[in-house]
C-alpha cells in the first residue's frame, strides 16, 4: 500500500537525478528499470515499487515516448519530469 503522505514530485526527481546519464529506453524494460531503481534506492519492495511506477505514469510524472503497442517505436525512451 502506498502512503498517502509520499512526495511523488521528490521521487520523480530521485529517479530523474538516477538516469541523468540516460533516461530509460523500452516499455516494459523501462518500467523494470525504474522499479529496481526504487527497490534498491529507497528501499521499496518490488510490488510497491512496480505501483509506484504505475502511479507516477498514470499522473503524468513518467512519460513513454513511443508505443508499447507497435514494434518500430516499443524501444523508445522515457521521459521523467517532476513538474508534472
Amino acid at each position: 500500500m502506498i502512503s498517502e503522505d509520499l512526495d511523488l514530485r521528490q521521487l520523480t526527481q530521485d529517479l530523474k537525478a538516477a538516469f541523468a546519464h540516460a533516461e530509460p529506453v523500452g516499455y516494459l524494460r523501462g518500467k523494470s528499470l525504474m522499479r529496481d531503481m526504487l527497490v534498491g534506492m529507497k528501499g521499496f519492495s518490488e510490488l510497491e515499487a512496480e505501483e509506484l511506477i504505475d502511479t507516477l505514469e498514470l499522473r503524468g510524472f513518467l512519460r513513454f515516448l513511443g508505443d508499447p503497442s507497435e514494434r518500430s517505436v516499443a524501444d523508445a525512451p522515457w521521459e521523467i519530469t517532476p513538474h508534472a
